[in-house]
């Protein structure tokens, strides 16, 4: 549920989807590690999958 919540707060704030492709990581202002931007996609689509409708 948190990383939903963080991807909706991203999604409001205008940030684009952050991918594994460094591109992220490079413009960072707040200098996120792609292990975390990983790790926050990887909580995402499980949140989504396993989300309770």
């Amino acid at each position: 549920r948190r990383a939903q919540a963080m991807v909706t707060a991203m999604d409001n704030e205008g940030f684009g989807n952050c991918g594994n492709e460094r591109e992220c990581e490079n413009v960072c202002p707040k200098g996120i590690s792609i292990r975390n931007i990983a790790r926050l996609n990887r909580e995402y689509l499980r949140a989504t999958l396993t989300a309770d409708e």
